[in-house]
């Protein structure tokens, strides 16, 4: 067994994973929110939702083109380097990604052209119906994934033969086991929160610029209130999840607390620097029990399990799995805050706009749902080694034989560079859709920006902008 080359090959699949899964968290809300906004200019006519729609629709068609593309690259990484792992679990992973080609890509694919081109070709309530399908469609592609990954954390249904194939058993069971859909559900609202956060960040860069009002007004205070009520859902989301790690996957909980030696009941450990080689945290700083056992298992004399109770060879990187989580839940809270705080003063004070001091961090927030989404994956993934499906199949038996560590460091490095030049320029283009704003836009044909009927309701008359 090459270790260099099974190093080499999980840094390959986490680079991978990384860059395709803040798309899909972008798209997934994005097409949500665009089925939000067509539905409001439906509802009320104002030519504003209009406008918005129109913007974030082009943003949409480049995102859910690049997470398509670098989906298909990590496709390919199951027969490369993964051979194994394809073959002894095919049978159960193969027909959860089959499926998804299946229903979730072939209902996007049905409507995408409808969304992007068919504006002025259908009638409105197709176009509306087209939109809420390919939100319905982004949704049940997660699920897809969801369900796949969540059985490689926490494998059910199945029997294991001699030859180590796993054979599926029971699909209900694989399909809608508890950890799957609280997983799902956590997934779909970092999804959702990451877009909120996206919308009104971009309405708080045209209101420092004094650019698009109306606009402005209007995605910041529907992503903040958005974001008000969702963000509370996917913290305790989030703890829900916790539940089944701490039933199912001791290493993980033991490595994300810091929790060294077991106790009964536990305290919690809020920040520290683990120290593996001595079994402890430095600089720790931590609140007495029971919180640990309050927070982990809802009891105030449970037993939590520690590290060093765990065999050797099957803890996962502590360090990683530790301030990844911490990372994840921090901004968590930032995000709650900026939330709340913005949503009640667009709503109790309607001085939103004026609260340059919070327009600044609302901002600079962009990225914040997607670094959280991504510390999120890290401490799922990496917490669940050394083992590929948790607790059966460990991940260097999941290596392709013979695998050289020359042929992983090179497609390592030429994922490297497509990635670069195909991503870069995706982000560049949505950057520049960003900052240019809704007056910018050239008309996609057959949008509603090239539609041979008017955009504006009666009544609706011109809204003056300020100056630059």
């Amino acid at each position: 067994m090459d270790l260099t080359a099974l190093l080499l090959s999980r840094i390959q699949f986490a680079f991978t994973i990384s860059f395709h899964i803040i798309f899909p968290a972008f798209t997934i809300g994005l097409a949500a929110w665009l089925a939000f906004l067509e539905t409001m200019s439906l509802v009320t006519g104002r030519a504003v939702y209009r406008k918005l729609f129109d913007f974030w629709l082009r943003i949409f068609a480049i995102a859910f083109g690049l997470g398509v593309v670098s989906g298909i690259v990590m496709a390919f990484q199951f027969g490369t380097n993964w051979s194994e792992l394809s073959r002894m679990s095919g049978g159960i992973q193969g027909g959860l990604l089959a499926y998804e080609s299946y229903t979730a890509f072939a209902l996007e694919a049905a409507f995408f052209g409808v969304l992007m081109f068919g504006r002025d070709r259908v009638p409105p309530w197709a176009y509306w119906a087209s939109c809420v399908m390919i939100s319905l469609g982004t949704n049940l592609s997660s699920y897809w994934i969801l369900a796949n990954n969540s059985w490689m954390q926490h494998p059910v249904g199945f029997t294991r033969g001699a030859d180590g194939v796993f054979t599926p058993t029971d699909w209900v069971e694989i399909l809608f086991n508890d950890v799957a859909i609280k997983r799902f559900v956590h997934m779909i609202l970092a999804a959702y929160v990451t877009t909120a956060f996206c919308v009104a960040a971009t309405g708080a860069w045209y209101a420092l610029r004094r650019r698009r009002a109306e606009e402005a007004g209007t995605m910041m205070r529907m992503g903040l209130r958005l974001a008000a009520v969702l963000v509370p859902l996917q913290l305790l989301a989030g703890h829900l999840v916790g539940g089944y790690v701490v039933k199912h996957q001791p290493s993980k909980i033991a490595a994300l607390e810091g929790r060294w030696h077991s106790a009964q009941p536990a305290g919690e450990v809020l920040i520290g620097w683990p120290m593996p080689s001595e079994g402890r945290n430095a600089y720790e700083i931590k609140l007495p029990a029971p919180v640990g056992s309050l927070i982990d298992s809802s009891s105030t004399t449970a037993r939590e399990v520690g590290i060093l109770d765990i065999p050797e060879a099957d803890r996962p990187n502590v360090r990683i799995v530790f301030f990844t989580f911490r990372i994840m839940v921090g901004l968590g809270l930032w995000m709650l805050a900026l939330a709340w705080l913005g949503a009640w003063l667009g709503w109790r004070h309607g001085r939103l706009e004026r609260a340059r001091w919070l327009l600044w961090p609302m901002f600079l927030s962009f990225p914040a749902g997607f670094v959280a989404t991504l510390m999120g994956w890290f401490t799922a993934e990496v917490g669940r080694q050394p083992f590929v499906v948790y607790g059966h199949l460990r991940t260097a038996d999941a290596l392709t034989p013979q695998l050289t560590t020359g042929a992983v460091a090179f497609t390592l490095g030429l994922f490297g560079v497509v990635y670069a030049a195909i991503f870069l320029s995706g982000t560049l283009y949505i950057y520049r859709t960003l900052r240019k704003g809704p007056e910018a836009l050239r008309p996609i044909r057959g949008s509603a920006t090239n539609a041979k009927r008017p955009l504006a309701v009666p009544g609706d008359g011109p809204h003056p902008q300020p100056a630059e």
